[in-house]
């Protein structure tokens, strides 16, 4: 039986994949502080977390262990505020132990992953931010050809300043254009160390990495964005960092990336 394309992705207007060539440069933290920067913005918001090494965002949105329940048409997301501007479904409300590895097979992952997408109920949304597991392997190959099936409006890039992290995007951005993923543009993270003292922002890694790789490539440079413990502070124990420090360097840097983002998805 042909599946349906739009099923429940039919009232979403933009689906965005996040994309890293390699783990630990803050794949994650971007998507959600990009997905607290929209809902900022009077956006609906949705997160589809898929990092199967580590689905760390229902910690930074403060949502604990909490059963997932299922409606007619899937399952039903979490939301995170009373307004259901936020809604959240996460690979880590599946497991038993959240903090276990997962160590199936890629055929096994690539069919939770399937079914994942087609089968939550989002309803109406403005942006659905998918998580994805870091890399270009056959596996995440196939998790991303799952999510074509659907609608995909393109994907964001996150690397760090380090020659070694740009060149994993180069690969990423290789696997985009083979695959037909359009590229909405690159955010470079961790481009700076916010003095939690002074504000002062000084650049601990060579600076400038992710707007070269966006020149080379023809692709959009959508910013960058420091490393700020005050806001790590705050992500790790679950906090909105747009209202705990709405005047930071960070806020403005997320700020600009969003609106960028909103723009580039509207000339579709």
């Amino acid at each position: 039986m042909e599946q349906n394309n739009d099923g429940n992705l039919s009232q979403v207007r933009h689906v965005v994949l996040v994309l890293s060539g390699k783990g630990g440069v803050g794949k994650s933290t971007i998507t959600t502080e990009l997905a607290l920067a929209l809902r900022h913005a009077d956006k609906k918001v949705g997160i589809l977390d898929i990092d199967l090494c580590g689905p760390s965002i229902p910690r930074m949105l403060n949502v604990g262990r909490t059963e997932v329940h299922q409606c007619d048409s899937g399952w039903v997301p979490v939301y995170t505020d009373a307004q259901k501007s936020l809604a959240l479904m996460s690979i880590g409300f599946l497991l038993e132990d959240p903090d276990e590895a997962v160590v199936w097979r890629g055929p096994k992952k690539t069919a939770l992953i399937g079914q994942f997408v087609s089968d939550v109920a989002w309803g109406e949304l403005d942006v659905l931010l998918v998580d994805t597991p870091p890399g270009t392997s056959d596996e995440h190959m196939a998790v991303l050809e799952n999510l074509k099936k659907h609608r995909v409006d393109g994907a964001i890039l996150v690397t760090t300043p380090q020659a070694v992290s740009t060149g994993d995007v180069r690969r990423e951005i290789t696997f985009c254009k083979k695959t037909g993923v359009r590229i909405l543009g690159i955010v470079e993270n961790m481009s700076g160390f916010v003095c939690p003292h002074c504000s002062e922002c000084s650049n601990i890694f060579s600076k400038g990495g992710g707007e070269e790789l966006a020149k080379l490539t023809g692709s959009v440079f959508l910013g960058s964005v420091p490393l700020d413990p005050l806001l790590s502070a705050s992500l790790e124990e679950g906090k909105d960092f747009t209202q705990s420090f709405p005047d930071s360097t960070t806020f403005n840097s997320i700020s600009r990336i969003c609106q960028t983002l909103l723009k580039s998805l509207e000339t579709d």
